[in-house]
């Protein structure tokens, strides 16, 4: 039995501490915050309750992947509700297209937009469908060892995909605005670009229209509980209140943490952590990236979020709505291309109490809002209050509704938050962008290549951000561990 310290709580760290738990190991999660969860953490206030981070529950079949290899079912955690409408989409005051629950109404909604637009859905969506069965086959659940893991019979009939961009195949065959911006839109759980995204990743096309959008009981939180359950049930131990200062090397070899400075010996070390923090914590000589590596990658953007507590039901919006009503372009060149705080930026709503009463007082209403921003910017509390304004007077305006005078209390989370709760490299909320020159083999390893028994998981390394690509990375990772302890 090995003793494996793992740094943070999150899906990333949950997911592999339970495997490693499995193959017999005396696993200890060490979380530096009051509660776990990493940026999946849970927030309350007068009786309301806001996931502070993922709100989007996607890709079911992951998620049952990796209970079914405990032997377990979702279910036997946590209960879930597929979403109908899945989300709506603002482009104007009263002007919106809704996303439902089946591929057969939304290309009916397409066709209402787009005439034509349907039978050209439909082909799209089955490539998709193709990419995401050869992607969870074939692709995402390698560890980015080696180039080789790309080269397979399917990949090598879509190596034209990878070359191409999404923006490019959706504009291609669609031409109205609307629907574009709706089909681009899967692409920023990716956190890039879509000119910048390659083709193949349209499966996310197929995980939003053909999987559908779901809401747990209680929030993602719930998830989280139901794997930490999991987790303690094979015997994990998590500790939190740990603040890790030194990865202890010695001879090459990761043998142990400095936790508010005690001394803890462990036989593997793995960081579910920020990468790039997680390297400040080794000396110079052990670290496989510079800080010139970091500054040249392509982040996917941080978020200025508020938390908001509303005193009256809010009409006109789903459990999921999304403000489109500005230019789509010049927010994403404000976010890659000349990062600065956006003039008139896209934004994000959830109101999960229009699905799940337990999260709101009665006849109250909890609002999550998310601006996407570049991440190293300056914040202020000045600014906050600023953008706050703006979505809420556009909000406002776009549903057609009074809400600012119903606002009860907002909290907000930005750039410096992510920087001091999750010691984040530029406050980014995503970690690395899929880019083609991120993807798979290019990522960050998941083990170090100069000290042995030091293991990385989550956003910034394989397979990406997301949280069903940070369950696969807890995966991997533990797969890599279990392989070096039996050589």
């Amino acid at each position: 039995m090995k003793k494996i310290a793992v740094i943070g709580s999150g899906f990333s760290s949950l997911a592999a501490s339970c495997y490693l738990a499995q193959a017999g190991n005396n696993v200890t999660i060490y979380e530096k915050n009051q509660a776990i969860g990493g940026r999946a953490r849970q927030f309350k206030k007068e009786g309301f309750t806001f996931d502070m981070g993922p709100t989007w529950y996607w890709m079911p079949d992951v998620f049952e992947r990796f209970f079914e290899d405990f032997g377990k079912i979702p279910s036997d955690f946590y209960k879930l509700k597929k979403l109908n409408p899945a989300y709506r989409v603002y482009f104007g005051t009263d002007d919106y297209v809704t996303i439902e629950d089946t591929l057969e109404k939304i290309c009916a909604n397409f066709e209402k937009v787009e005439p034509g637009s349907s039978i050209k859905l439909k082909k799209f969506m089955a490539l998709a469908l193709d990419n995401y069965n050869i992607a969870i086959t074939d692709l995402v659940y390698r560890p980015g060892v080696s180039p080789l893991e790309l080269v397979t019979t399917s990949t090598m009939k879509k190596i034209g995909q990878f070359f191409s961009t999404i923006s490019k195949d959706v504009r291609r065959e669609f031409k109205n605005p609307k629907l574009i911006s709706i089909l681009e839109f899967p692409v920023l759980f990716l956190g890039a670009k879509p000119s910048k995204t390659p083709a193949f990743y349209n499966f996310m096309n197929y995980a939003d229209f053909g999987l559908g959008t779901f809401h747990p009981k209680k929030g993602m939180y719930s998830v989280i509980e139901g794997i930490k359950n999991l987790a303690e049930e094979l015997g994990v131990t998590i500790k939190t209140d740990q603040n890790v200062e030194k990865i202890i090397i010695e001879n090459r070899k990761a043998v142990g943490l400095i936790i508010n400075g005690e001394k803890l010996d462990a036989d593997v070390v793995l960081s579910g952590a920020d990468y790039h923090h997680t390297e400040t914590l080794l000396d110079k000589k052990f670290r496989q990236y510079s800080e010139s590596y970091w500054q040249k990658k392509t982040f996917a953007p941080s978020a200025l979020l508020f938390y908001v507590g509303f005193n009256k039901k809010i009409k006109n919006v789903d459990h999921h709505t999304l403000f489109f009503d500005v230019d789509f372009e010049k927010h994403s060149q404000e976010i890659y291309d000349t990062p600065q705080w956006p003039e008139e930026p896209l934004f994000y709503a959830s109101f999960p109490s229009k699905t799940d009463a337990s999260v709101s007082p009665k006849g109250k209403e909890a609002g999550i809002f998310l601006i996407p921003l570049a991440p190293g910017l300056d914040d202020i509390p000045e600014i906050r209050e600023e953008y706050f304004e703006k979505i809420i007077n556009r909000f406002e305006k776009v549903t057609n509704q009074a809400v600012k005078n119903y606002v009860i209390f907002k909290e907000s989370f930005c750039i410096n938050d992510f920087i001091s709760d999750y010691n984040s490299y530029k406050g980014n909320a995503y970690g690395l962008a899929n880019t083609l020159m991120q993807t798979a083999f290019l990522r960050p390893k998941l083990k170090s290549r100069k000290v042995k028994n030091l293991f990385f998981t989550g956003q910034l390394t394989v397979p990406g951000p997301g949280v069903p690509p940070a369950l696969i990375s807890g995966k991997l990772t533990a797969g890599l561990i279990e392989k070096e302890l039996r050589n």
